[in-house]
């Protein structure tokens, strides 16, 4: 059994102790996976959708044949191995093949370029990429130069030539192998899987979790808000290569015996709807800008989503309007909930039971909670602080970044954030920006956030994004990007009817000077508002 990987991995913590967490030494994650068959649900189903289902038992037999299959490639106890793959039954079992043979897999978003598909295997020393078929050609020269990558899998469909030394094709080499492996003899603290982050301040980090970290997310998070049963099936929209689709679709669902229903592809209303009707999820999981199109969407009127029970929103900020048009839609009221990827998934959220709009949640049981000010002292409720979390599920460290890791895993253990928040007396936090957004307008300090959560509540206003932005002279000004619900006839009139909105809900001076009118707002791959593409368009 190999040594933990760092010395800053909480062990037995507040947060363990409160929620009963304990795991032994030796320890392999592929174990909420396989698990499933000791207890008598091999037949259950375990994943669905477009491309065919799986029960555990069938699963379970290709995740082995995954393992037994990296094996064959030479690799070493945790050498990485690069995912980049779509929503389908193959990446569950690829992944805990990987894990149960002690290789360490890298979920990496499909929408990567090849610059930097080359940043993510040359940093990992990835020697092996398992990619969708038609995400192959990524895997150009410039994506394999000066990188160890030796072998590229596809998978789903038949891939060309590329840029890769060997290019094997799933389906025939996969055959060969046999469905049965045993688990490798990991530490509960050694790497289990690494995610990267998105890079927007710089470029991404190699953020590593260790064996036990999936486990606790499950125990803290979804056995005390989803409440799972082996009868449950789960429709993540956010993909598995997002934290937060991750826990949704393989970690919570697969603890309990539970389905994942798995949609590859663009995630478009229509083809949302017609799985839900189709495949009859009983939880879903979105984010407010995936809930904004789906409650403006034509489909919506005539959607049957009868089998959801719960419904989940993570990530950002949702507004009052698109909560209402999907209880309107669904009967059901939106859960928001909190989370980042270093955490592993949500650790504020709200209850189906007790919640509060615009808040960010309760805390999690299992994790530690502060806000803090600039000198490292808590503050009370109704004073904004820098928020840190801890709990065993934690990153222990940045891949390779020593500067990073230093700045946000602090002493015990705690994460520093970057988030402020203000925790009311009830004990619900309220996002308030980032520690390092204030601006100067008018000689005044302002917060983009505040003004972007007032512009949202404008019953006119669909979705928006306010920066900062600098003017010629260095002066600060606040820019505005907003989808109407529907297009102005009157840009000036529009435009000045939010202004004197904001000039009305809040203090005259933090109105937004100037206000672009758009059709939709650009997104990154998870389905956030993607900030640096509107500085850029807002120049």
């Amino acid at each position: 059994m190999a040594e933990p990987i760092a010395d800053n991995v909480p062990r037995d913590s507040a947060g363990a102790r409160e929620i009963g967490f304990s795991i032994p030494e030796c320890y392999n994650a592929s174990r909420i996976l396989f698990d499933n068959l000791k207890v008598g649900r091999g037949g259950n189903l375990a994943v669905t959708g477009p491309l065919g289902q799986r029960t555990y038992n069938e699963l379970c037999a290709d995740a082995c044949r995954w393992g037994n299959g990296f094996q064959s490639l030479g690799l070493a106890r945790g050498d990485r191995i690069l995912m980049f793959l779509d929503d389908t039954p193959v990446y569950p079992a690829a992944f805990f093949g990987a894990v149960r043979a002690g290789f360490v897999p890298l979920l990496i978003n499909t929408l990567t370029p090849p610059d930097l598909l080359q940043f993510y295997l040359s940093d990992s020393g990835a020697r092996v990429a398992v990619a969708d078929a038609e995400f192959c050609s990524r895997f150009d020269a410039t994506a394999c130069a000066d990188t160890q990558l030796a072998t590229l899998i596809a998978v789903n469909g038949m891939a060309g030539p590329n840029a890769a030394s060997k290019l094997l094709q799933a389906e025939q080499w996969l055959s060969a192998f046999p469905t049965e492996l045993d688990e490798a003899d990991t530490h509960r603290d050694e790497m289990a899987f690494w995610m990267y982050s998105s890079g927007s301040t710089g470029r991404p980090k190699g953020i590593v979790h260790l064996q036990h970290d999936m486990a606790y997310s499950e125990v803290a998070f979804a056995q005390s808000v989803l409440k799972l049963g082996a009868g449950d099936i789960c429709f993540s929209v956010p993909k598995m290569f997002f934290a937060y689709g991750f826990g949704n679709s393989v970690t919570f669902p697969f603890s309990v015996g539970a389905a994942s229903l798995l949609l590859p592809g663009q995630p478009k209303p229509a083809s949302i709807f017609d799985a839900i009707a189709r495949f009859r999820p009983t939880v879903f999981f979105g984010l407010p800008t995936l809930y904004t199109a789906l409650t403006k969407a034509p489909e919506a009127t005539a959607a049957d989503v009868t089998s959801l029970r719960l419904s989940i929103s993570a990530a950002e900020v949702l507004s009052a309007d698109v909560f209402n048009g999907w209880k309107d839609i669904a009967g059901l009221e939106i859960v928001e909930g909190l989370g980042s990827t270093e955490v592993l998934h949500i650790y504020l959220c709200n209850r189906p039971e007790r919640k509060k709009l615009g808040a960010a949640g309760l805390r999690v049981p299992g994790y530690e909670l502060a806000l803090r000010d600039t000198q490292g002292r808590d503050v009370g409720d109704g004073e904004e602080g820098i928020l840190w979390v801890r709990g065993d599920s934690n990153t222990p460290l940045y891949w390779n970044r020593p500067d990073k890791t230093a700045e946000t895993i602090r002493d015990g253990g705690w994460i520093y954030t970057g988030d402020r928040f203000l925790r009311d007396a009830d004990g619900f936090h309220f996002f308030r920006g980032r520690a390092d957004d204030l601006v100067k307008i008018s000689g005044q300090w302002v917060y983009p956030l505040e003004v972007e959560l007032c512009l949202a509540d404008h019953p006119d206003v669909r979705e928006c994004a306010v920066i900062a932005a600098e003017l010629p002279d260095r002066r600060m000004t606040l820019r505005a990007m907003v989808v109407m619900n529907a297009a102005p006839a009157d840009g000036a009139v529009a435009t000045k009817a939010l202004q004197d909105y904001v000039k009305a809900k809040l203090l005259p001076y933090k109105y937004p000077r100037e206000i672009l009118f758009v059709d939709d707002l650009p997104k990154t791959g998870t389905g956030k508002i993607d900030r640096q593409a509107v500085m850029r368009r807002m120049g």
